[in-house]
């Protein structure tokens, strides 16, 4: 712990951090609730932080050891965001560990069932299942909308070059 002030940060943890704080604030635009219906609550904003960082990982997939490291990284913030939200709701120390596990599972349950769906596209049928059945109670229409924001931001990211993204900078469509 005393050698860590002198150890500077590998460019991947950088890079992690920084993606995340940009897919935490995508998450929070206020369209994706007031124009595309996602609930502004607790688990819809864990679902639509989930989405952003699903996007950065599929996006830094299979683009070699550096976007591995970046995506680790991303994902470990990720985790330790959970954990100081739990923390600030007022968590218990015993129980916020437990919560954790579950959302994390939750989590890459979800970027799984991204993953078919990403490789069923261009049938956005999947997607919008996937998106009505965790951010939407089960309502297709609804759903819809945010089906269409999820293919053109992926597409939009896939247009970035993977240098941007491994110095931390992705730019996200509204």
């Amino acid at each position: 712990m005393f050698f860590k002030r002198w150890r500077k940060p590998r460019p991947a943890q950088l890079a992690g951090e920084a993606l995340y704080a940009g897919a935490v604030a995508q998450a929070r635009t206020p369209a994706l609730y007031l124009d595309l219906g996602a609930p502004d609550t607790r688990e819809g904003r864990f679902e639509l932080y989930s989405l952003h960082v699903i996007l950065l990982l599929d996006r830094l997939k299979g683009q070699g050891p550096q976007a591995e490291e970046t995506a680790q990284a991303l994902v470990d913030r990720f985790t330790r965001g959970l954990d100081d939200a739990f923390r600030e709701l007022g968590v218990g120390d015993m129980a916020v560990p437990k919560r954790i596990k579950k959302l994390a599972e939750a989590f890459f349950g979800r970027a799984r069932s991204a993953d078919q769906a990403f490789d069923a596209l261009p049938d956005r049928r999947t997607l919008q299942a996937l998106l009505a059945r965790t951010l939407y109670e089960g309502d297709d229409g609804k759903a819809a909308g945010m089906t269409d924001y999820v293919v053109r931001a992926r597409e939009s990211l896939a247009a970035q070059p993977t240098e941007t993204l491994l110095a931390g900078e992705a730019v996200w469509e509204v």
